[in-house]
């Protein structure tokens, strides 16, 4: 048997060696028996959060209310942009590689012979570094679906499912009432099931009731309204006011805040979060990667936008920014997405597309991409106000971007997580 890897690195390259070699089984069974043999368990709350868009932006705002109302937090999020290690967080620091290691080694030796993926190993890593830490609430973020995803072998004390839209649907579905079937499957009997979809399927609410989950419905159960200064929560058992927007900026933020509002309040006995820190968590909480403006001239904004209902949101976020004269986009996207769906909303608002193919055997073909874009082009837009160009790579793409671009101008980088770390990447490299 070959020794263990020593570096974190080393440890990432042989899971991903490995996980090119082992099938993905849309089951729980291998899983759920590596974490009995780790005996992972969690003596504190744990929240769990799935949905098609949201799921960090709501993560973050959790984790940013409870730090600010004084407990110790642990937080799994995914995926990463530059560094393995923003996936855990403990206290609002990123893990450090040698606890990470220590995980994985502790996985390596209750794994045994059982095959496990990539996306399995690392989360039965992250989970049992948290369940060992001092925290005082830990905060899961599911991966795909829900239902059988690796994160749901362990048992929430409150479940959200922020919204329910079309991806994945070769795993998922491809029906909302599909999806949302799979997304509910992190509910459990008897504990608080949340649900900030504005319109739940029926498969989600009937799973709830057929499980007797406590289901809490927007609308119904919880509320939120706002005015262009403040906004205000309503729960079950009380109220809150004169709230601040959320620093996550965006059309979708108060419903994903109303989630996590409501989370709160139903744990509001073991971990009771003030006004004043609640308002504190939501005024300072930050997400790379989400409706994210940099700063300074031009106006630059990094999205993750990948699916249909994440890129309209884009589009109206974008529309309410108020006047640029032309608009770059660095886009790359994978070719499973539904890319005429995302690319629509979008076409009214860009002007430049800068397409670039990315560092995955999934990337779409960035000439087949310009091809769909080209047809988008405005019936007599003149020589100058429309351009699609092709590029290898995120940085490239961006670089080019930013060659042309004029102060007045702003440059949006969307389509998938892989582009906004490309370009992130581009931008670190380039300060050094």
């Amino acid at each position: 048997m070959s020794p263990l890897p020593t570096t974190l690195p080393d440890w990432l390259a042989l899971l991903e060696s490995r996980h090119a070699e082992t099938h993905i089984d849309m089951g729980l069974d291998r899983v759920r028996a590596v974490k009995e043999r780790l005996q992972l368990a969690f003596s504190c709350p744990v929240i769990m959060v799935a949905g098609t868009n949201g799921k960090g932006s709501t993560c973050a705002m959790l984790e940013s209310v409870l730090l600010q109302s004084g407990y110790r937090v642990g937080l799994y999020i995914k995926p990463h942009f530059l560094d393995f290690n923003e996936r855990a967080r403990i206290n609002g620091e990123m893990a450090s590689d040698d606890v990470l290691i220590t995980a994985f080694n502790a996985v390596e030796a209750a794994r045994g012979d059982t095959d496990l993926t990539y996306f399995e190993f690392t989360t039965l890593a992250i989970a049992h570094l948290l369940s060992t830490s001092e925290i005082d609430v830990a905060i899961l973020e599911v991966g795909l679906g829900g239902r059988l995803d690796a994160v749901n072998v362990i048992d929430a004390d409150v479940s959200i499912v922020t919204s329910i839209d079309i991806d994945h649907t070769a795993y998922l579905g491809d029906t909302r009432e599909k999806i949302g079937f799979e997304k509910a499957g992190i509910f459990r009997a008897g504990k608080t099931a949340i649900c900030s979809d504005p319109v739940p399927p029926q498969s989600l609410i009937d799973h709830a009731t057929s499980i007797g989950a406590d289901l809490w419905l927007l609308g119904r159960d919880f509320n939120y309204q706002g005015d262009q200064q403040q906004w205000s929560f309503a729960g079950r058992t009380g109220r809150r006011n004169s709230l601040a927007y959320p620093a996550l900026r965006g059309a979708n933020q108060l419903l994903n805040a109303s989630a996590a509002l409501a989370a709160l309040e139903a744990l509001r006995m073991t971990l009771p979060c003030g006004a004043q820190e609640t308002r504190a968590g939501l005024a300072l909480v930050e997400l790379p990667g989400r409706f994210q403006v940099l700063a300074g001239r031009p106006t630059q904004v990094l999205d993750v936008a990948h699916n249909p209902h994440a890129a309209a949101t884009l589009a109206q976020n974008l529309g309410n920014m108020g006047f640029h004269r032309f608009t770059y986009a660095v886009f790359g996207i994978m070719d499973d997405k539904d890319i005429d769906a995302v690319i629509a909303p979008m076409a009214s608002v860009i002007d430049h597309w800068c397409v670039t193919r990315l560092d995955s055997p999934r990337s779409a073909d960035p000439a087949a991409l310009a091809e769909k874009i080209a047809q988008l082009k405005p019936a007599g837009a003149k020589a100058g106000d429309f351009s699609v160009t092709v590029f290898d790579s995120p940085a490239d793409a961006y670089a080019n971007a930013l060659s042309r671009v004029e102060e007045n101008d702003r440059i949006v980088v969307f389509g998938s997580f892989y582009t906004v770390a490309g370009v992130m990447a581009a931008r670190k490299s380039s300060l050094h």
